[in-house]
């Protein structure tokens, strides 16, 4: 999984189902008629496929599926062996293979963070105080003298009316930018930007890149614990050391030379230098038709240098035909991606990922199996093993940037992120509910199975935006995510808590995260079922759904159905 580890809810596998509209299909509905969405027979799925794929994966021959090392050769050339037993075909024009550039770079000799010109010079020391990095392949990266603009919650909205930049020009100039959305503090999810439940706007990736779009030299996120949703010591650890990037023909060009962020009481000490109160300031940012005020005669300076090596990693791609309307594809993705060798923990210094997420891989060879078996549907369906989730979802941006099958043609997904291995639970809990017409899916799912329906407990700390899915999302395709919820068959929710808590704990990104550490399979058999039976009804149905409006995506799936017509 992404840098932040999940809550108990949030770490159980992930479906994501989007849709878009093929080129030719112009007469489909556009909306879900909940009554439409057909019934599905789900066959016998394969323990043991899924027992024997997550035992090879995981085991210390792989040595953790690190990209660009020879764990990876093996990774690769095992999936496409269980692909082919399985019945697909090879997805990407005649290969199994989809060649992922990546750039490794990792920051060295970093420069304290110095603001002049205030009443008082105001210094930040790397890593305790602040931390940078560059999307930029350079060599070195230097911030000097840089004007320094405080710009609210940096967000440019049109739908909602919204822009913190709002006639300013941040051409080399350093802005700072609090994290979170304006309204996070409200008690329900409810307002301009959902209240409580995080949008893309809050989250720091975000704000990185409409810095970048509006031309700024560097952007810096006041960290606050309570809506970063992490404390200091995460983001530190996540953003200092060896960093992965997907190359680019431009080395980057399009984006702020230095990304990073700062402690919050270091924030307030430079706006008190500059002659301004953070707190009242942070109060104006919440409202509409804020302006970005300039912290006059404050300089920012600092610098790091970059040791670059470029790497070429590879998402696998098997494809199975579909019987009637086979130029349009429902997704099943999955990471193949682990941590390499980490940290040792009595001697051990393989993270082998056994649940994160050969789990994953091994539910889409168990999904492919059976898909083959059933007999194809009516529309395509894609089997994608992409890399370097674990280093920011590079793997699945590469592939919803250059995708093998249109994304205009892409129905919809089911994402596996490490799969539920406390055991089978009563409920399902939705991660990004409301967000699109996707809900009545989930209402069907769970009727099925016999389960509830559960709204995400944790909204606020964004996790919709922290896996596979959110590539094809952030580029308009809809996506929506459920998994299960903590309350158990076998103890309720006292025992899904503590069973949650204790993978956590003691095995997420860590060497015990191990084969022989997963006691308990029906759980993950039990999900299964579920992301089986959302394929098969994306793959049998006509309908394209969209966002709900006001929705942040919604504009850039319009303007996609819009030229799909």
């Amino acid at each position: 999984m992404l840098r932040f580890p999940r809550t108990a809810a949030a770490f159980a596998v992930l479906l994501s189902v989007a849709a878009c509209n093929a080129s030719d299909k112009a007469a489909a509905p556009d909306t879900v008629d909940a009554s439409a969405i057909p019934d599905v027979q789900i066959p016998e799925l394969s323990l043991a496929t899924l027992q024997e794929v997550t035992k090879e994966l995981s085991s210390d021959a792989y040595e953790g599926r690190a990209p660009g090392t020879p764990g990876e050769e093996k990774t690769v050339a095992y999936i496409i062996k269980k692909y082919t037993e399985a019945g697909l075909q090879p997805g990407n024009n005649g290969s199994w293979t989809q060649d992922v550039p990546l750039v490794e770079i990792t920051a060295s000799n970093a420069t304290p963070l110095t603001f002049t010109g205030g009443k008082t010079p105001v210094t930040a020391q790397y890593a305790s105080d602040y931390v940078a990095f560059s999307y930029r392949v350079t060599p070195k990266t230097e911030i000097k003298d840089s004007d320094v603009v405080f710009v609210g919650y940096g967000i440019n909205a049109p739908e909602k009316g919204w822009n913190d930049y709002a006639g300013l020009d941040v051409k080399g100039k350093t802005v700072v930018v609090l994290v979170n959305d304006p309204d996070w503090q409200t008690a329900e999810a409810k307002g301009e930007f959902n209240g409580r439940a995080m949008t893309y706007y809050g989250r720091w990736s975000y704000k990185y890149e409409e810095a970048a779009r509006q031309g700024a030299a560097a952007v810096l996120i006041v960290h606050d614990t309570e809506p970063a949703a992490y404390g200091w010591n995460v983001v530190e650890s996540s953003n200092t050391g060896t960093q992965y990037l997907a190359d680019s023909k431009t080395g980057g060009a399009d984006q702020t030379l230095a990304n990073g962020w700062i402690q919050l009481p270091k924030a307030k000490e430079l706006f008190a230098s500059a002659g301004q109160d953070f707190d009242k300031l942070r109060e104006a940012a919440k409202q509409k038709g804020f302006k970005p005020v300039a912290l006059t005669g404050v300089k920012a300076n600092f610098g790091f240098d970059n040791q670059i090596s470029k790497k070429m990693s590879r998402n696998v791609i098997g494809v199975l035909p579909g019987a009637k309307r086979p130029e349009e594809y429902v997704l099943y993705t999955g990471h193949w991606d682990h941590l390499g060798r980490c940290t040792p923990v009595a001697g051990d210094d393989i993270c082998n990922g056994a649940v994160d997420n050969a789990s994953g891989i091994a539910g889409l060879v168990t999904l492919a199996q059976a898909f083959k078996q059933a007999g194809a549907p009516d529309r395509s369906i894609v089997f994608l093993a992409v890399t370097a989730e674990e280093s920011g979802l590079l793997g699945s941006k590469y592939y919803a940037e250059n995708p093998v099958y249109p994304l205009a043609q892409t129905v919809g997904g089911v994402n596996m992120d490490a799969l539920n291995s406390v055991g089978p639970a009563k409920d399902i809990v939705v991660v990004g509910s409301g967000k699109s017409e996707l809900d009545a899916y989930v209402a069907k799912l769970a009727q099925m199975e016999g389960r509830t329906v559960k709204e995400e407990p944790t909204p606020e700390k964004g996790f919709y935006y922290r896996s596979d899915h959110f590539s094809f999302a952030k580029l308009g395709v809809p996506m929506f995510n459920f998994g299960s919820g903590d309350e158990l068959v076998d103890g309720g929710i006292e025992a899904g808590k503590a069973a949650s808590e204790d993978y956590e704990k003691n095995r997420y990104h860590a060497p015990a995260d191990e084969y022989e550490a997963i006691t308990n399979w029906d759980g993950m058999m039990s999900d299964l079922r579920l992301y089986y039976a959302a394929g098969r009804m994306l793959a049998m149905t006509e309908a394209w759904p969209n966002w709900n409006e006001g929705d942040e995506f919604r504009a850039a799936r319009d303007k996609s159905r819009s030229a799909a017509k």
